[in-house]
C-alpha cells in the first residue's frame, strides 16, 4: 500500500520551495555641475523646486557645487532621474542658463 506523498517506488517525494528574489530596480544619481556664469540665487531655486529641498539645504548644495565642482543633488530609479535631468535642463534654457544636471548609475 502507498501513501499518497510517496513517489511511483514508493519513495517519498522532495518538495522544494522556489523562492523568487525581487532585484531592486538599479538607482541614478543626478547632478548638478558647476559653470561661471548660472547666479547661485537661480541654482538655490532649482534645488528648491525640482527636489524639494528646503532653502538652507538647497544653499548649502548649491556651494558644494560652486567649489567642487558637481554635487550628487539625489538618487531616484532611471525614469525619475531622467525626468529630473530634464526637467532642470529645460528650466534653465528657458532661463538663458548654461547649468548642467546629469545622470549617472550608482
Amino acid at each position: 500500500m502507498s501513501d499518497d506523498k510517496d513517489g511511483p517506488d514508493g519513495e517519498a517525494g522532495v518538495v522544494t520551495a522556489t523562492r523568487t528574489r525581487t532585484r531592486r530596480p538599479p538607482r541614478y544619481k543626478v547632478l548638478l555641475l558647476n559653470d561661471d556664469y548660472t547666479p547661485m540665487e537661480f541654482v538655490v531655486h532649482v534645488l528648491e523646486r525640482f527636489f524639494g529641498m528646503s532653502h538652507a539645504q538647497a544653499f548649502e548644495l548649491m556651494l558644494t557645487v560652486h567649489k567642487k565642482g558637481l554635487a550628487v543633488v539625489g538618487v531616484f530609479p532611471y525614469e525619475v532621474a531622467e525626468t529630473k535631468v530634464s526637467q532642470v535642463m529645460d528650466f534653465a534654457r528657458r532661463h538663458q542658463h548654461p547649468l548642467q544636471c546629469t545622470m549617472e548609475r550608482e
